[in-house]
């Protein structure tokens, strides 16, 4: 009885790797090289960053609630 019961899920367990392996899809990762950017020099758009604005002293934050 034990010896039949391991056959069965013995066979059951080989038969769900054949499956396993048949089911797998062949993929392939194709890498491709991308170039890197050419950065062009004619056009010279370079935005200067504003200057940050600091809250007045007595501005009161919004409590967090942490």
């Amino acid at each position: 009885m034990i010896l039949t019961i391991t056959l069965i899920i013995s066979a059951l367990v080989a038969l769900n790797f054949i499956l396993l392996f048949f089911s797998c899809n062949k993929t392939t990762k194709t890498e491709q090289i991308k170039k890197p950017a050419i950065l062009s020099t004619a056009h010279k758009n370079i935005q200067v960053a504003k200057p940050m604005q600091k809250l007045a002293p007595t501005a009161q934050l919004a409590p967090t609630g942490s």
